[in-house]
Order: structure tokens, then C-alpha cells, then sequence
């Protein structure tokens, strides 16, 4: 009974082309079905989820909007800036300030970014100005690390497409700072460099390929000389951070006692006091003798002033303690010196004076 049932229903072409139209039909609508959901999961991956790669950024994800909405409003709008907060940071403040307005201007004017390279020795202030950059301009950041990329092997492409896709879409524009870029955007004709990274490489340049109205690239380098040729093409602005002067490390020095010692000590809500003798006196005189150091540290000075007078018996930092600890910061800084000249300087790399 069930073969002459087949033969009939394999005899009769009407059923048969219904039939086979009728499963077509069902397959695709199981596969667009699956097509429209891995679509809206990477919609909403890129809205709501923080990329892997990314390790710190001011963007506010729906999940904190829900917890703290406070504080997402007083974000949304910052107060006002002014660009006096370049000077300790780098010599170039003219340019750097240019830099700020401009950026500022732009997002006003929903143009194009001009991306920037800022080189120079380690604890100079890059990343500090990327974030106050971002800042003034009412934009967000995303910091992430060049040395991250590597260790990610096979998923490398993957999670630097997840950066890009989540970038561009910030309402309020985003910075995108790359520290320790030449960790991985290195020269592919002469670096030794494995497959899965020089694949991850392309990718980043065929999503930088363009200036972008969505997010501006920011990259810090020690050797940017390392760059691939690609990379220095996607470069609009340069700038050197150098190690501090004199007049700026004094600034860096009023700026970081003033934080970490001061405030505390005058605020009186945590077990810090301060002696008396004259605090600008000795600010000029720290700046005078840390000759060489970065602003990283001296920014380890003052806390190490701050947590001198934590582990003293009546928590009361006096000047003898300040150069104590001067004295220490010094010393070691002068170790650190010596490491580097008895290492030798390798090929590409740079060396903070000292």
C-alpha cells in the first residue's frame, strides 16, 4: 500500500515540484533565520559588549547606564576644559594644544580625524594625554595594548575586527589609543612575524585604511621606527614626548605633592599631616635633583612620600622623610641607568638619557 502511495505521488509532477518547493522554502527561511540572529548578536555584541582587546575605556556600557545613571549623565556632559593641563606633560605645548582644539572642532563638525603617533621613553605622559585628549574633545577612549594582540594567535583577526565594529559605534566618538604599537604593527617585509599575526596586522590596516568620522587612532610607540611603512602612512600628525625639563618637572612635582600629600593632609580624612617648612621651596628643589627621571617617576616619588607617612608612628611626613625617600628615588633611578649601558643599545631601540 505505501509503494503504490510513493508511485503515485512520484508519478503525479504537480505534487512533486509543490513539495520540493515547499522544503526550498523552509530551508531558507531556517537559514536566513540563523543568518538574521548571528547578525543581531554581532549588532548587539558591538553595542553593549567591551571587546577582549580593549583593557580600560571611559565608554558607558547599558549595564552601568542601569547601575550608576548618575554618574553616566555627569560623564555625558564634563565640565568645560581648558588647555592649561598640557603644559607638564610635554614641551610642544603649542602643538599639542592645536592638536586638542582641533580634535575638539572636529567632532563638532562631524569631519573626518587625523590620527597621531606620540613617541618618546616610557612614563612621559602619552597615555595621560590620550585620555585628557579625549576629555576635552567630549569624546570617549579605549586603551588597548599592543602586546595583547600577539598571544591571541588563530583569534587575533577576529578580536581586532570586534575593536573596530565596537568603535564605530559611539555616539560620542571614541579615541582609540594603542599603546606599545610597535608590538605589533611591525615591518612585514623584513620582521620575523608569524602568520596569524601579520593576519592580524592586515586586518587593522583595512579597517584603518580610511579616515573615520566614528574614531580617531591614536598610537604611542618607544621605537616607532619599527612601524610597517603601512602604518607611518596613516599618520597625520607626530609628536615627540621627551623627558621632562627642569620647569616642567617642577610642575610635575607641585602637581603630584598636591595630590597625593597635600590634599590628603589638609582634607583630614585619612591619617596623613604634613610638617611644617615651605612646600614650594622644596618642590623646586626635588625638580632640581630628579634631573633624568620621567613623570611616571615622579609621580612614584609622591607616593612613596604619601605611604612614608602611612607606616610612620604618627602619620606626619616631615622634610627630613621627603628626602629620604628623594635620596632612594634617586639612587634608583641611577641603577636603572647603569642596566641599560651594560645592556647596550639593541637595534631600533631608544634610550632615555640619563
Amino acid at each position: 500500500m505505501f509503494g503504490e502511495g510513493f508511485r503515485a505521488f512520484v508519478t503525479d509532477w504537480d505534487k512533486v515540484t509543490a513539495t520540493v518547493a515547499g522544503l526550498t522554502l523552509l530551508a531558507v527561511g531556517v537559514y536566513s533565520a540563523k543568518n538574521a540572529t548571528a547578525v543581531a548578536g554581532r549588532y548587539v555584541e558591538a553595542r553593549l559588549g567591551k571587546p577582549s582587546l580593549v583593557r580600560e575605556t571611559s565608554r558607558v556600557t547599558v549595564l552601568e547606564a542601569l547601575r550608576h545613571p548618575i554618574q553616566v549623565v555627569a560623564r555625558a556632559w564634563p565640565p568645560p576644559q581648558c588647555g592649561s593641563w598640557l603644559s607638564p606633560f610635554c614641551p610642544l605645548e603649542a602643538r599639542v594644544r592645536d592638536i586638542a582644539i582641533a580634535t575638539r572642532n572636529t567632532r563638532r563638525n562631524q569631519s573626518l580625524y587625523r590620527n597621531v603617533l606620540m613617541y618618546g621613553p616610557p612614563g612621559t605622559g602619552k597615555t595621560l594625554f590620550a585620555k585628557k585628549l579625549a576629555l576635552h574633545s567630549g569624546m570617549d577612549y579605549a586603551i588597548m595594548t599592543g602586546g595583547d594582540v600577539a598571544p591571541m594567535g588563530r583569534e587575533g583577526v577576529t578580536a581586532m575586527h570586534k575593536v573596530f565594529d565596537w568603535a564605530s559605534t559611539s555616539r560620542r566618538g571614541l579615541l582609540l589609543f594603542v599603546d606599545e604599537a610597535d608590538a605589533f604593527l611591525r615591518k612585514r617585509a623584513t620582521e620575523k612575524i608569524s602568520e596569524d599575526l601579520r593576519a592580524t596586522l592586515n586586518a587593522f590596516l583595512h579597517r584603518t585604511g580610511q579616515h573615520s568620522s566614528k574614531f580617531m587612532l591614536v598610537l604611542a610607540s618607544n621605537q616607532p621606527e619599527q612601524f610597517d611603512w603601512a602604518i607611518n602612512d596613516r599618520i597625520d600628525e607626530i609628536v615627540s614626548f621627551d623627558l621632562p625639563r627642569q620647569e616642567e618637572r617642577e610642575r610635575l612635582v607641585r602637581m603630584y605633592f598636591d595630590k597625593y600629600v597635600l590634599k590628603p593632609a589638609t582634607e583630614g580624612r585619612q591619617r596623613l599631616k604634613l610638617a611644617q617648612f615651605d612646600y614650594g621651596r622644596k618642590c623646586s628643589e626635588v625638580a632640581r635633583l630628579t634631573e633624568g627621571m620621567s613623570g611616571r617617576e615622579i609621580a612614584q616619588l609622591a607616593l612613596a612620600w604619601q605611604a612614608m607617612a602611612y607606616a610612620s608612628e604618627d602619620g606626619v611626613l616631615t622634610e627630613a622623610m621627603m628626602d629620604a625617600r628623594l635620596q632612594d628615588a634617586v639612587q634608583q633611578h641611577q641603577q636603572k641607568m647603569s642596566w641599560l649601558k651594560a645592556e647596550g643599545p639593541g637595534p631600533g631601540d631608544e634610550r632615555p638619557p640619563s
